[in-house]
């Protein structure tokens, strides 16, 4: 797939996804959130990759939604709408880059270089890691133009900053300076902006030279999906057998030889080959009587 509206750079383990409308203020339309998806996935399939770094060109992270069509931009049967379907082409019913970024099996770093406001901010909250630049700010404005949170933004938000502050920045609309949001916990660490870029690469390396492929894929399935259990019983299902599986395997081997040696570890399991039987684990049909 030719990208029109995102720049797709390997650099190592790295994959860098800049979104590339910098005289837009990286403005989101139907076809960066089809190019956004197609992104994950091809990530999720390249075991050269083990880290997804997404930032913005120029000034902005994303400023939201192209409305430069005026009153009907979110219009799904007007021209020009950005709501949410590549022009010519039915609205998807998936989950679309939403569920590529969820799903994906490599970690993700949001560097948030400028402003990242409505759909801006909320494709990020898939995303595992945010750090921001001084200056940025988020907005989830989306009641200012008489819409709700979207991009299953309802269900991310109160798990990363917890229900009484999403109400807040939900139902006001206001932007949010990037220190409010590390003071709430949405970004982990705001930086200088001409720094930005490095910190998140040194993040990405950190866990790209330093973990398995396979435990971090597992591990951000875990601790999405069970993030809002009400008790833990349902996780140790799930825990337990892959800790066996997990621990026969070449992976942990390696992982105890490297520590005991002291030497970086060289972990050979691939998630495009070496996912083990327990995964993935919510695909099991339920049970019948």
């Amino acid at each position: 797939m030719a990208y029109e509206t995102i720049l797709y750079e390997v650099d190592g383990p790295v994959l860098t996804i800049t979104l590339n409308r910098p005289d837009k203020l990286n403005a989101y339309t139907a076809v960066m959130g089809a190019e956004l998806a197609d992104a994950f996935q091809r990530a999720d399939q390249d075991d050269d990759v083990r880290v997804v770094l997404v930032t913005g060109a120029g000034r902005a992270f994303c400023a939201g939604a192209d409305i430069s069509g005026g009153a009907g931009a979110f219009d799904a049967k007007a021209e020009g709408s950005v709501a949410f379907a590549a022009p010519g082409k039915p609205r998807q019913t998936g989950g679309g880059f939403v569920e590529a970024i969820f799903n994906c099996r490599k970690p993700s770093i949001a560097a948030l270089n400028g402003a990242a406001v409505g759909v801006g901010a909320t494709m990020t909250l898939p995303m595992d890691i945010r750090i921001a630049a001084a200056g940025a700010r988020v907005g989830f404005i989306f009641a200012r133009r008489g819409l709700v949170p979207e991009a299953g933004s309802a269900w991310f938000l109160p798990r990363l900053v917890g229900l009484p502050q999403a109400l807040r920045w939900c139902l006001t609309g206001s932007l949010i300076p990037a220190e409010e949001g590390k003071a709430a916990g949405l970004v982990s660490e705001v930086v200088e902006p001409e720094a930005l870029l490095a910190r998140a690469r040194e993040l990405a390396l950190e866990i790209a030279e330093n973990t398995a492929p396979v435990s971090i894929a597992l591990a951000r399935q875990m601790l999405w999906r069970f993030a809002g259990a009400p008790d833990p019983w349902e996780l140790l299902k799930v825990d337990g057998p892959l800790s066996m599986q997990l621990g026969a395997g070449p992976d942990v081997r390696e992982g105890v030889s490297a520590f005991l040696e002291k030497r970086p570890p060289r972990f050979p399991g691939r998630v495009s080959s070496d996912m083990p039987p327990a995964y993935p684990w919510w695909d099991e049909p339920a049970a019948t009587s």
